[in-house]
């Protein structure tokens, strides 16, 4: 993976963190409303920038990991969580509200 390209996802990863840390603050403290997360999301192409991510990140395992690694590596992912699908739009119960 070129350093160039792991630096550049780096970078989102933590403005992402770091962010969504501070917005987590400031809804704590009451300067913040619920409409807070969208206006970030938007404004911040929070959308394209983490799939890019995705992008390189995979294309580094193509190259490295043998079709069947990358087939188990596929179905692991397939596994996560996304919102909006079977009730995953609701809250956890371990998290803060």
């Amino acid at each position: 993976m070129p350093l160039d390209e792991v630096v550049a996802v780096l970078q989102d990863l933590n403005e992402f963190v770091v962010s969504l840390d501070r917005i987590g603050s400031r809804q704590a403290y009451g300067d913040a409303d619920e409409c807070t997360v969208g206006r970030f999301v938007a404004a911040w192409d929070v959308a394209r920038r983490p799939s890019h991510a995705r992008r390189v990140i995979s294309v580094a395992l193509d190259e490295q990991l043998s079709p069947e690694e990358n087939a188990e590596i596929d179905s692991l992912c397939d596994r996560g969580r996304f919102f909006g699908t079977d009730g995953s739009s609701d809250i956890p119960a371990n998290q803060p509200t």
